[in-house]
């Protein structure tokens, strides 16, 4: 069976980045949602980097979900650049514990939104959830995948509850 087309783009700064991106990607296979993943750098690949944004659509993607530390302009650069959805996670950098990546990916200049989540694996696991729920208003199969996963995340909760009542009273 052919490898159907990527309809997301995942974009991170750095290689030390995939750790956290990784759980960007993983989410997304078990939606059974293709990505495509690169390293490029809004400072030092910028013009990749806006070539890219510039023809994601062209090249049948949907949504991008780029991710970067530090200074953390890379999703910034990739929505100034394309019409598409783009989603940022802000990666832990060498400074400040996130907290400058997440200010750089959330502060953008008003035209040019970022949809931003959490930092860290949390965030990398929400961008992908939320570029599925994104695509999921044209696919009925990922609104029934989606629906499927929150029941899950509940009887989960429902599960641990009841085992700590039994710890409680026991």
């Amino acid at each position: 069976m052919a490898k159907s087309k990527p309809v997301v783009g995942v974009v991170m700064g750095s290689k030390s980045d995939w750790p956290v991106l990784e759980h960007t990607f993983i989410t997304l296979k078990e939606f059974g949602v293709e990505s495509e993943v690169k390293i490029m750098s809004a400072h030092r690949t910028p013009h990749e980097a806006a070539d890219f944004a510039e023809n994601a659509s062209k090249n049948g993607l949907k949504i991008i979900i780029g991710a970067a530390g530090g200074a953390a302009h890379l999703s910034g650069v990739l929505a100034g650049h394309t019409t598409l959805p783009v989603i940022g996670i802000p990666v832990k950098g060498w400074a400040l514990d996130g907290m400058d990546s997440l200010l750089s990916t959330v502060q953008m200049p008003k035209g040019v939104p970022v949809a931003t989540v959490a930092i860290g694996k949390a965030g990398a696991i929400n961008a992908a959830i939320l570029a599925v729920q994104i695509l999921a208003l044209s696919d009925a199969g990922l609104r029934r995948k989606l629906a499927a996963f929150k029941k899950k995340m509940a009887a989960e909760v429902r599960k641990a509850d009841a085992e700590l009542q039994k710890e409680l009273i026991g």
